[in-house]
């Protein structure tokens, strides 16, 4: 028999569905979690029991019923419903879908048309789409794990309402392994199969709040216990810790290296660092590693953090920083996870200061908001004849000339004296150079008040003439 366009594929002969498709919840009565959306008189539900429901978007981690909810409102709606996935159609379906759709808006009846990751529609499949749902021709599902604002385009978004759905609890994922065990129609009851709570609550903690990941360990871990029944003779058994870790072997994290996910979880890095709090940042950064995040990504993200928040504060940071780079580029991985871990609590321990960061900030702007004035004469160099008689270098005092390297030459062009860029936090390292600061700014107020006469007055150096050759104590030449 000839099978539908938009019809999923039929299982391998000798084989059925997995556990996890038939576990899926039917009815909105069996869905757990997602309260927020369809509980009693919650908005989702309202719309789906009324059959009212207009283009949403779906937006949640894998496993968390974005697919089965779209399944029940196919069930429940009296309209057309044609599903679609974004990884296995593309413009000539869509096409097929838009002409099934014309079709049965003539007979008066609607269609809804759901799109399984529709994130993977480029911007070109994506515009297809929108006036056959400006119009009404089609009513919109799309499911996706990548954040909607990212992903879809601004016009198809702001036609669909986005509802998010939230990893499942380890209690839902609980009382699903446990339905899973004992349902003789759908699930594994009739086998003979017992488990511990602690042991289904262990398959929860792996799963993530994925309800088809938790599923999927608990029939793989049946498996491996229905194979040692029928060794040991037959007879009841119990799924153990040790069979679930088999099953798993190792615990998959969520990170999607170019999704929303990856983002996150540097911010997280980077936020936790700020914060001076070196066990989440160690945290942030093994979720980071062990998901499979490039090294290197994240160490120039280090780099980046040492300059930026961390500044002179400790000019040691950016240092490590760097000496992390260049040993892990020399030892590679795994050892050298160890040097971004060092890396790190260096970073999260040391004193903050954005001092820096904020100083170029203010420079690009005056650049900005300012007319690029030409560079003082005194601050260039005349390395010809004609140069130097036309000003170039005239007036430049050499600091190495005076005997505490202080001299009255501005330094900013006319339009800018007296701007201040870099202000110390006052902090770690910046302290000293703070001191260092008011300790010049002090010697140049002297120099001047003994010039005007008005000895300890404050802020004169802000006031000199400009004047770029102003007299100084030089230091007397080595004969």
């Amino acid at each position: 028999m000839e099978r539908e366009l938009f019809e999923p594929p039929e299982p391998e002969k000798g084989k059925g569905p997995p556990l996890a498709d038939r576990m899926r919840p039917e009815s909105l009565g069996e869905v757990l979690g997602q309260d927020h959306l369809i509980g009693e008189g919650k908005v989702l539900r309202r719309a789906i029991e009324r059959d009212e429901l207009r283009s949403v978007i779906f937006w949640g981690p894998p496993g968390t019923g974005k697919t089965t909810l779209a399944r029940i409102i196919a069930q429940a709606t009296r309209a057309r419903f044609i599903t679609m996935s974004a990884v296995l159609h593309g413009v000539k379906d869509l096409r097929g879908a838009v002409d099934a759709a014309r079709q049965e808006r003539r007979t008066g009846r609607r269609t809804i048309l759901f799109i399984d990751e529709i994130h993977r529609f480029n911007k070109a499949q994506q515009d297809g789409l929108l006036p056959h749902v400006e119009d009404g021709t089609l009513t919109l599902i799309g499911a996706t794990t990548e954040n909607p604002s990212f992903e879809i385009i601004p016009p198809l978004l702001s036609r669909s309402r986005v509802f998010v759905l939230e990893p499942l609890q380890e209690g839902h994922l609980l009382t699903l392994l446990r339905k899973a065990l004992g349902d003789a129609a759908r699930g594994l009851g009739g086998n003979d199969l017992q488990a511990a709570d602690d042991v289904l609550l262990r398959i929860a903690a792996l799963s993530d709040g994925d309800a088809r990941a938790a599923l999927n360990i608990l029939e793989l871990a049946a498996g491996i216990v229905r194979d040692q029944k029928r060794a040991q003779g037959g007879g009841p058994v119990s799924i153990s810790s040790g069979d679930v870790a088999e099953a798993v072997q190792r615990k998959t994290l969520l990170h999607d290296k170019s999704g929303e996910a990856h983002y996150n979880l540097i911010s997280a890095l980077h936020k936790t660092l700020r914060s001076s709090d070196p066990d989440a940042a160690l945290y942030w950064l093994g979720r980071m590693l062990e998901g499979g995040e490039d090294p290197m990504y994240i160490l120039r993200r280090l780099v980046r953090f040492a300059t930026e928040d961390i500044g002179l504060a400790d000019p040691q940071a950016l240092q490590v920083a760097m000496a992390a780079q260049q040993a892990f580029h020399f030892i590679g991985l795994p050892e050298g996870k160890l040097a971004l871990a060092e890396a790190v609590v260096y970073l999260a321990a040391a004193p903050k200061s954005d001092a820096v960061y904020r100083a170029y900030q203010a420079v690009a702007r005056a650049i900005d908001e300012h007319p690029a004035e030409p560079v003082p004469l005194h601050l260039r160099n005349a390395p010809t004849r004609l140069m130097k008689d036309l000003g170039y270098g005239k007036g430049y005092q050499h600091a190495h000339e005076f005997e505490d390297t202080v001299v009255e030459m501005e330094g900013l062009p006319e339009g800018l004296r007296g701007h201040r860029f870099y202000r110390p936090a006052g902090r770690g390292f910046e302290a000293e150079i703070e001191k260092r600061i008011r300790a010049r700014e002090e010697r140049l107020d002297a120099r001047v008040g003994e010039r005007l006469g008005v000895p300890d007055a404050p802020h004169l150096h802000d006031r000199r003439p400009s004047d770029p050759a102003m007299p100084g104590k030089r230091r007397k030449k080595t004969p």
